[in-house]
């Protein structure tokens, strides 16, 4: 299994990687099945923790990846890293005030409340799946930072917060009167877009090879702008605050060195 991976082309690295992360997800909306109520300390640790990883992948694993890409096509690196992360943060930006609005026109509070949170977490799934699939396209151009290491890591990192993420659905929809078994459904359906992210990530990245130092920073807004407004925050609801930022540094430092002895 691990020969077949390690020699496939790099979309089916990128669908299989996120299939990982899917899968993760689902286990996560398991929970529903399981328990009445997950411990929330060790949902938060975890989602500061993957906070973390995912901080420190931006940057060695998209952000410098991108800077060097810019430089070998001579295209201006100050410029097209920095449109690329502002487009990926401002795109889900938008995203979420589109569908506030849209969910306002629900008169029933349950049902918005519900849709609120399955379509927010599949919208930030998307940039999930994008930033494993332009990791893995990307390693065809072997990079300074790039590397199959680094991008198995951010899967791994990406799967870590998306188990909390997958029960942050399933139990609240559970809570809100829903059967166990829609819960579930619901909880996994939001992780979804990730492996058809992932695919369009790395096809992009392999057919315009010029879009990939935009891709990459993109892909780099977009995690940024999710670990900013979801997970970081979500962590720090937590009452002890000072042990959930460890969580978070030791999350990246755990992908840096990682990513610097292995990568």
């Amino acid at each position: 299994m691990i020969s077949f991976f390690v020699n496939s082309n790099h979309v089916i690295q990128a669908l299989l990687a996120t299939l990982f992360t899917w899968f993760v997800t689902a286990i996560g909306a398991a929970m529903v099945f399981l328990f009445k109520k997950v411990n929330k300390t060790v949902m938060d640790m975890m989602l500061a923790f993957a906070g973390g990883v995912m901080i420190s992948a931006s940057f060695w694993s998209l952000l410098l990846p991108a800077l060097e890409m810019a430089t070998n096509l001579k295209i201006n690196e100050c410029l097209s890293v920095l449109l690329g992360f502002l487009c990926g943060g401002i795109f889900l930006y938008i995203g979420d005030k589109i569908f506030s609005v849209a969910s306002k026109k629900s008169e029933n509070k349950k049902v918005k409340r519900c849709l609120l949170l399955i379509f927010s977490i599949t919208l930030h799934n998307i940039p999930e799946g994008l930033a494993v699939g332009v990791a893995f396209g990307s390693l065809k151009y072997g990079l300074e930072g790039a590397s199959l290491i680094s991008a198995i890591l951010l899967a791994i990192g990406i799967g870590l917060q998306n188990f909390p993420e997958g029960a942050s659905v399933s139990i609240p929809l559970r809570r809100e009167g829903m059967s166990r078994s829609k819960s579930f459904f619901y909880g996994q359906l939001s992780a979804v877009v990730e492996p058809i992210a992932g695919i369009v990530g790395a096809l992009l990245v392999l057919k315009i090879r010029v879009l990939l130092p935009f891709l990459l920073s993109f892909a780099a807004g977009a995690m940024i702008y999710v670990v900013a407004l979801e997970i970081i925050p979500e962590s720090q609801t937590n009452k002890k605050k000072d042990l959930m930022a460890l969580f978070t540094i030791i999350g990246f430092c755990v992908m840096m060195v990682l990513d610097i002895t292995l990568g």
